[in-house]
């Protein structure tokens, strides 16, 4: 019964539910630009990548001595939730994507992968082994994109990646809370 009366009340006074409503809405708004953004609910699974590199390598070898032992490795991690791999013979660089359960600590899971790494590279090639695994937590959520243009025309693409990554990304790099920061 005091069910049925709440919801009488509601559907006999439209004008003070649309007031109730957009009142709702409007504190939710506020809230979101008062909020800051590491107060935000996680919604994307957290991402750890392992790289490594064997120069003159193709694809092939590298899928075959590099990256299966070390995903054979890395499978079974706490909380993991899939990974995928990617290996080039044209640069002989090979990357591993390693998800994990949203809410999973990616300081942890980066110490786990890593862990896992470190037992694996006993099995890589020694090439591998000299120049280095490296295992970065990076987040697949893009918060900020900066393109550098010329307007003028003055200076051409080469040029502005050249000066981006001369001059711009490492001290992106360094801002508080930039977990990565890639050039296209």
């Amino acid at each position: 019964m005091a069910g049925q009366a709440s919801r009488n009340f509601f559907l006999d006074r439209p004008i003070f539910s649309t007031v109730i409503s957009l009142v709702i809405m409007l504190l939710g708004v506020l809230a979101l630009r008062v909020l800051p953004i590491a107060s935000f609910p996680e919604m994307i699974p957290p991402q750890i990548v392992v790289s490594a590199s064997y120069p003159g390598a193709s694809a092939e070898t590298i899928a075959q001595t590099v990256a299966a032992p070390l995903e054979v490795q890395i499978n079974g991690v706490d909380n993991m939730l899939y990974m995928s791999s990617i290996s080039s013979g044209g640069n002989g660089s090979m990357s591993i994507n390693v998800f994990f359960a949203v809410g999973t600590d990616p300081d942890m899971a980066q110490v786990m992968v890593n862990n896992r790494v470190q037992i694996a590279s006993a099995q890589l090639p020694e090439e591998v082994r000299r120049l280095g695994v490296s295992v970065i937590k990076r987040s697949p959520a893009i918060l900020l994109m900066i393109i550098l243009t010329s307007p003028d025309n003055r200076y051409n693409e080469v040029f502005l990646h050249n000066y981006m990554a001369l001059n711009i990304q490492d001290e992106i790099k360094r801002v508080p809370g930039v977990g990565d920061a890639t050039i296209f």
